[in-house]
């Protein structure tokens, strides 16, 4: 890779010489709001053309962060409504438990009486008496 890329430096070097021998005549360049000094036309050549390919290469850069930015935008919100939808979903069906009848309430109906254990209360009084001998 490394040598590749020293053969295309080589052979743009080489371009870049070439145009300035072939083209050594001078001329001035009119900026429209100024006049650049006479220079050689080959050195003018390769001045627009590296300015030309810098220009290009921040102008690529640009594009494609708007563009990555717009693909990552349009990613988010495909993923939104993808959450979106489990979400609904998942509220479709806590609402659907929330007013399903308890297993109690099918099998007895909804008149059913709550049975309180008696045994459970004299536990209760037991440990709080050994607690009180404790102190």
């Amino acid at each position: 890779m490394r040598f590749l890329l020293f053969v295309l430096l080589f052979l743009s070097f080489a371009y870049a010489l070439g145009l300035v021998l072939a083209n050594n005549t001078d001329i001035g360049v009119n900026l429209l709001f100024s006049q650049a000094p006479a220079m050689n036309l080959g050195l003018l050549l390769i001045i627009c053309l590296i300015l030309g390919i810098v220009i290009g290469m921040l102008l690529a850069l640009l594009l494609f962060r708007v563009f990555q930015t717009k693909w990552e935008i349009s990613r988010l919100q495909k993923a939104n409504q993808n959450l979106q939808q489990q979400l609904t979903q998942a509220n479709v069906v806590i609402d659907r438990q929330a007013n399903a009848p308890t297993v109690e309430e099918a099998v007895y109906g909804t008149t059913g009486v709550p049975v309180q254990d008696e045994t459970l209360a004299t536990v209760d009084n037991a440990s709080e008496l050994t607690k009180r001998k404790r102190d």
